[in-house]
C-alpha cells in the first residue's frame, strides 16, 4: 500500500445532523496501511494545511457505493454519511479498486456489499434458518403483516438483512403494488390500512437504498408516496401535502425550459426535498444515518441540474439579456435574481474545476456589471438577492472579483466603483440589527484578505490590490467614523448628544462597531498599508474618542483596535501612542467603569497585563510615569504593581548600563592616549639615533622629560621585555601618570579582550601613582 497523493485530488463531504452535506475541504487522497489501526485506511490530506482531514478505516462490512464515476459514498460506523468527490474518474477508479481489494469485491460493481456479491458461505446459516425473509404477499388483508415484517427487519442489527429486503423490493413490482393498495384504501376510507402503509413506506425509505429511491421518486410513484406519508398515525387528521404540491407550489420559469429531462429533474428534486424536510420525522441520534442516501440523492440531483443548465448555450444567455433590460419591472427582475441565487446555491455542490468553469462563464456573460446595477435599486429584496449572489461569487473566486474591480477603476471616469458601492450599501443599511451591513462587511473582508490573493512571478495581486484599496476605497467605508468624531460632534474628546449621528445612538454604534472590526482585521493582516494610514490620519485618536460612548460593545471595539496595534509590538506604533498620550482615554474609561467586574474591566486589565508580560519597555515606562499614581490603589490584580516592578528593573538596568558605558568610554580614551604617547616616544628615539651618529651620546639625565616618564626601568631584565600592550598590574590594570592629548581623547578604539585598562577618577592621585612606580608589577612596559 503506497501513497498516490499526486494523482488523486478530492473534495470531502460529511452529512451533519440536519441531513445536509458539509464541505470539509479538499485535498489529496491515498489508501495506505495505518499501523495504529492495524488496517488499510482512506487518508485525505488537506491542500491548505497538509493536515489529515480524513482517516477512515476500510471495514469489510461497510457498504461503499460508487456513483457517476467520480463519487464514492459510504456510512461511517459512528453514524454519519461521508462522500468523496473526485476531480477525475481515474483517481476515483484507483481508490475504488483499493476498497474492493480490501473487501474482496469485483471493482466492476457499483456497491461493495450487494447481496448478490456476498459469498454464500458467510450467510448460509442466516438464510437457511427459519423464514426470516419470507415477505408476505402484497394483499390488502396482509398490510399489518407487511408492516410488522418490514419494521422488524429494520430493527435487526446486521446490515445483511436490510440488503436482502431491499433486493426483494427492488426486483419486481412490490412497491408499485403497495402504492396501488394505497389508492384502494384511500378510495374505501380504510384508515387502519392507510396507517400501516405510512409505516411501511417510511421503513422502506429508512432502508437507505438508491435503487429503491429511483422507483419511489419516479413520476409514476412519487405523489402516491407523498400520499402514504400524509397518514401519520400520530396525527388526528391527515395533512394535505399533495394538494400543496399540485395546487399551491407553482413552478416559475423565468426563462422557458425546453429540455424535458431537465424539467423532470427539477420537479423531482423539489418534491424529494419536500419529503426530506417536511414529511420525514426528525431522526433520533440512533437514526441519523438512516437518510444519508436520501440526502446524497438530492445532492446529486442538484449537481445534475447545474450541469444541464450550464451546458445549455441559450438558457443562460437569455437570462442575462433580460437582467440587462432596464425596462423590465421589479417583479420580473426579482424573479430572475431569485433564480440566479438558487442556481449559484446549487453550484456549490460542484467539484472545484467544474465550479471554476461555471463562474468563468457567468463572468464572461457579464454577471458583475449586472449585480452592480441591481444593487443600486431601491427594492430591498432585489438588493438582498444580488448580495447573496455576489457572496457565492466571492466564495468561489475572490481573485475574479478583484480583477473586475481593478479593471473597472482604470475605465471609470466618475469614480463610481463596485467596491465603493458595497461600502455605501453597508453604511446606508436601515435595518436596526444591521443584518445587511454585516453581510456586506463579510464580503469586504473576503476581498481584502491576503490569504486568498494570488502571487506569481509576473504579478503580485496583494500589493496591487491593497495599494488600490488604501488609495481609493478605505476612506469610503470609514467615512462615518471621521464624520462622527469630527470637532462638531465631539467636545474635548468626549461624545455628546444621542442623535442619529452620535455613537450613543444604538444603530450608529452598531455600524461603527462593524467598521472598527474591519479596521482591526486590517491591522492584523495589512501591517504596512494600514500603518501608514493610521499614522497619517491620526486614526487611533479618533477611534479612542468612541470609548466614551454609553454602549459598551462600541467601547470594547475601540479597545480591540488599540489592542491589535499594541499586539504587533511595533515601536513606531508605540511611539505614536506615547507621543499622543493615547492611553489617557483608556484609563479614563477604566476609572469610569469603577468597581464593576465586566468585559470592559477585563479587557483593559488584559491590555496592561499583556504589556507587562511582553515587557514592552517604552510603554511600561510611559504608563508608570503618566498613570501609576492614578492606578496605584487598584490591588485586586497585581498588574499595575507588576508594571511598576518592570519599570524599576528597567531604570536600574539603564543606570547600570550608563555606568558601564562611562567606564568603557573612559578606558578607551586613556588607552588611546597611551598609543599617542607611544608614537611620540618612537619619534624621539629615532631623533636620538640620528644625533648619536653625529655627536657623543648624551648622559642619561639629559633625556627629554617624556622619555624619563615612560622608559625608566628598575632592572635590566625588564628593559629586555618588549610587548605590544602595557603590562598589567596585579589587579589586571595599568596606571598611566600622564594625561592623554586632546586629539587622542576624541577617538575611540576597541581594546583587546586579554587586557583591561584601569580608570583614574581623580587627577590628584597622579603623584601617588608616580610614587608607586617603584613596584615592578605596577610599572608599564612600552614597546619601542
Amino acid at each position: 500500500w503506497g501513497y498516490r497523493l499526486e494523482k488523486c485530488r478530492v473534495k470531502l463531504y460529511s452529512l451533519n445532523r440536519d441531513q445536509q452535506w458539509d464541505d470539509l475541504g479538499s485535498g489529496h487522497i491515498s489508501s495506505a496501511y495505518v499501523e495504529h489501526l492495524q488496517s488499510v485506511c482512506l487518508l485525505v490530506q488537506s491542500d491548505s494545511s497538509d493536515a489529515l482531514i480524513l482517516e477512515s478505516k476500510i471495514n469489510s462490512n461497510t457498504p461503499y457505493q460508487r456513483q457517476q464515476e467520480t463519487l464514492i459514498v459510504w456510512s461511517e460506523a459512528e453514524g454519519h454519511g461521508m462522500a468523496l468527490s473526485f476531480q477525475d474518474a481515474e483517481g476515483c477508479q484507483q481508490i475504488w479498486e483499493d476498497i474492493c481489494r480490501v473487501q474482496g469485491k469485483d471493482p466492476s460493481v457499483s456497491i461493495t456489499q450487494d447481496l448478490l456479491d456476498e459469498s454464500e458461505d458467510q450467510f448460509d446459516d442466516i438464510l437457511e434458518t427459519a423464514d426470516v425473509f419470507d415477505l408476505p404477499s402484497c394483499e390488502l388483508g396482509k398490510l399489518e403483516d407487511i408492516d410488522d415484517f418490514v419494521t422488524s427487519i429494520l430493527a435487526l442489527p446486521l446490515p445483511i438483512h436490510k440488503e436482502r429486503l431491499a433486493l426483494i423490493l427492488e426486483n419486481g413490482d412490490y412497491i408499485k403494488n403497495l402504492l396501488q393498495l394505497f389508492r384502494t384504501c384511500e378510495d374505501q376510507g380504510d384508515t387502519e390500512g392507510l396507517h400501516h402503509l405510512y409505516e411501511i413506506i417510511k421503513a422502506i425509505l429508512f432502508l437507505n437504498k438508491t435503487s429503491l429511491f429511483e422507483i419511489m421518486f419516479s413520476d409514476e410513484c412519487i405523489m402516491d408516496v407523498v400520499g402514504c406519508l400524509e397518514y401519520d398515525p400520530a396525527m388526528a387528521q391527515p395533512k394535505r401535502h399533495r394538494e400543496f404540491l399540485t395546487q399551491h407550489a407553482k413552478f416559475k420559469e423565468v426563462v422557458p425550459i425546453t429540455d424535458c429531462e431537465l424539467m423532470q429533474k427539477i420537479h423531482q428534486t423539489y418534491r424529494v426535498q419536500y419529503i426530506h424536510d417536511i414529511l420525514m420525522p426528525i431522526p433520533s441520534m440512533f437514526e441519523e444515518n438512516f437518510l444519508s442516501t436520501l440526502t446524497t440523492f438530492i445532492f446529486l440531483n442538484k449537481v445534475e441540474i447545474v450541469r444541464m443548465l450550464h451546458e445549455d448555450d441559450n438558457f443562460l444567455s437569455e437570462v442575462f439579456v433580460q437582467l440587462r433590460n432596464e425596462t423590465i419591472d421589479d417583479d420580473k427582475q426579482r424573479e430572475l435574481l431569485f433564480f440566479f441565487k438558487e442556481f449559484c446555491k446549487f453550484s456549490q455542490t460542484l467539484q472545484p474545476p467544474n465550479k471554476d468553469a461555471l463562474f468563468k462563464t457567468l463572468t464572461h456573460l457579464g454577471i458583475l456589471p449586472v449585480l452592480k446595477t441591481v444593487m443600486s435599486r431601491k427594492d430591498l429584496q432585489i438588493r438582498s438577492a444580488a448580495t447573496d449572489i455576489l457572496t457565492y461569487l466571492v466564495e468561489c473566486s475572490p481573485s475574479m472579483i478583484r480583477e473586475f474591480i481593478m479593471e473597472e477603476a482604470q475605465q471609470s471616469v466618475d469614480g463610481n466603483l463596485f467596491i465603493n458601492l458595497i461600502s455605501e450599501q453597508m453604511i446606508c443599511d436601515t435595518d436596526p440589527e444591521l443584518e445587511g451591513a454585516i453581510h456586506l462587511m463579510g464580503l469586504l473582508r473576503a476581498l481584502i484578505h491576503p490569504e486568498n490573493m494570488l502571487s506569481t512571478p509576473s504579478k503580485c495581486e496583494r500589493s496591487e490590490f491593497l495599494n488600490f484599496f488604501y488609495k481609493h476605497c478605505i476612506q469610503n467605508f470609514i467615512a462615518p467614523l471621521f464624520a462622527i468624531t469630527s470637532e462638531n460632534i465631539c467636545e474635548g474628546d468626549n461624545v455628546v448628544g444621542a442623535d442619529k449621528n452620535s455613537p450613543n445612538n444604538y444603530q450608529t454604534a452598531g455600524l461603527l462597531s462593524l467598521i472598527l472590526e474591519l479596521l482591526t482585521f486590517c491591522v492584523q493582516h495589512h501591517t504596512y498599508y494600514i500603518k501608514n494610514y493610521i499614522l497619517s490620519n491620526d486614526l487611533l485618536r479618533r477611534v479612542l474618542i468612541l470609548m466614551s460612548s454609553k454602549h459598551t460593545f462600541l467601547t470594547l471595539s475601540a479597545l480591540r483596535f488599540m489592542r491589535g496595534m499594541i499586539g504587533l509590538k511595533d515601536e513606531l506604533y508605540n511611539c505614536y501612542i506615547i507621543k499622543g498620550n493615547l492611553f489617557e482615554p483608556v484609563v479614563n474609561a477604566f476609572l469610569k467603569n469603577g468597581t464593576r467586574y465586566n468585559m470592559l474591566n477585563s479587557a483593559v486589565i488584559e491590555l496592561f497585563e499583556y504589556i507587562r508580560v511582553e515587557n514592552i519597555r517604552s510603554l511600561v515606562i510611559h504608563i508608570v510615569e503618566k498613570f501609576y499614581k492614578t492606578l496605584e490603589s487598584i490591588e485586586y490584580v497585581q498588574t499595575f504593581k507588576g508594571l511598576k516592578i518592570r519599570y524599576d528593573e528597567e531604570k536600574e538596568q539603564q543606570n547600570q548600563i550608563r555606568k558601564n558605558l562611562h567606564s568603557i568610554l573612559y578606558s578607551q580614551i586613556l588607552c588611546r592616549g597611551i598609543r599617542v604617547l607611544e608614537k611620540k616616544e618612537k619619534i624621539c628615539i629615532k631623533e636620538d639615533s640620528k644625533e648619536e651618529e653625529a655627536v657623543m651620546p648624551p648622559l642619561e639625565d639629559d633625556f627629554p622629560d617624556p622619555y624619563d616618564k615612560f622608559m625608566e626601568t628598575k632592572n635590566p631584565k625588564e628593559n629586555e621585555d618588549k610587548v605590544d600592550l602595557p603590562k598589567g598590574t596585579s589587579s589586571g590594570s595599568c596606571k598611566i601618570s600622564s594625561s592623554p592629548s586632546a586629539g587622542g581623547a576624541n577617538e575611540m578604539s576597541s581594546q583587546s579582550s586579554s587586557s583591561t585598562v584601569g580608570l583614574k577618577n581623580d587627577p590628584d592621585d597622579e603623584e601617588k601613582d608616580e610614587g608607586d612606580e617603584a613596584s615592578p608589577k605596577k610599572k608599564p612596559h612600552l614597546s619601542s
